[in-house]
């Protein structure tokens, strides 16, 4: 049985509570395939790639996915955009995006390979900044300042308003924020980089790139993919409920992104960019250490 919004599947399972066993109903976080194709101006769309993720935001999840990697740069290069029903399941398991581009900068081919190159575990750190250096992009707003009060509220609030969450407690969320500390989107889904994507895609629809003005805080750790989507979306600044790996924490500081892990409470720890968290009118100084050894990988 599958809810309206179709995030959550219901299912009938076995407890075991107290020496007793007894059948019970339990909820999940539904998870299936989107497949995104794309098209040049009128040529007819083709697959690029197939993500597992939640049902639901599914055009933002597409959109996003596109900004995010680099094949658009703005709203302007997306013509259209649709999900495609399957006529025997009723499901919108394929969503079909329209793009103009320059005829030399279009080669669906080579986005396919690069995008199986990037997911295999044998590229190393060293490539993966290289990747980001040659795409362009800008340092996020350096003049955007959060008190640490308004930063420590945030995830409470995130963790406040994930209604799926509530139900399953399998799912992770992303939560946009202003600098003031007030909630503006939130999006939930089985993949952690899913949810970045649902919202730079909302931010793409609704045209409010950059998201230079704003906050994202992610359920999880923060991982170098959740480090280099924030900032091909302009945000400032990104913070974690867990620890931020050692290569988003590399592209954080070479891009001066703003990089917070484990925002539980009154407790945060800044890997980078500690100039934009501001306190009584003064900003935070800290020496910190390198991280080394990714040139090795």
């Amino acid at each position: 049985m599958r809810t309206p919004g179709q995030s959550i599947e219901i299912t009938e399972v076995l407890e075991w509570t107290k020496g007793e066993l007894r059948r019970a109903t339990d909820y999940l976080a539904a998870e299936e395939p989107l497949e995104i194709r794309i098209a040049h101006q009128e040529d007819p769309p083709a697959p690029l790639t197939v993500t597992m993720r939640t049902p639901g935001h599914d055009i933002e999840l597409a959109a996003g996915f596109l900004l995010t990697e680099g094949i658009i740069s703005s709203s302007q290069e997306l013509l259209a955009i649709r999900a495609v029903p399957n006529g025997n399941t009723g499901k919108n398991n394929v969503v079909e995006i329209q793009i103009v581009k320059n005829e030399n900068e279009y080669d669906p081919e080579q986005m396919r390979r690069n995008f199986f190159a990037a997911s295999s575990c044998g590229i190393c750190g060293k490539a993966s900044i290289e990747a980001i250096r040659t795409r362009g992009l800008r340092r996020p707003n350096p003049a955007l300042r959060v008190p640490p009060g308004v930063l420590s509220s945030l995830n409470e609030k995130l963790r406040g308003s994930q209604a799926v969450f509530e139900k399953t407690g399998g799912l992770h969320a992303a939560g946009l924020f202003t600098a003031s500390g007030e909630l503006v989107a939130l999006r939930e889904d089985i993949g952690r980089h899913n949810t970045v994507d649902k919202i730079v895609g909302w931010a793409v629809l609704e045209k409010r790139l950059p998201l230079s003005a704003h906050i994202l805080v992610v359920s999880g750790r923060g991982g170098f993919e959740i480090a280099q989507k924030s900032i091909a979306a302009g945000i400032p600044i990104l913070a974690s409920v867990s620890a931020p790996s050692s290569l988003a924490v590399r592209l954080a500081r070479e891009m001066d992104l703003t990089l917070v892990g484990f925002l539980r409470g009154d407790r945060f720890i800044i890997y980078s960019g500690a100039d934009r968290i501001s306190a009584a009118g003064s900003t935070v100084s800290v020496n910190v250490p390198s991280v080394g050894g990714l040139d090795q990988h």
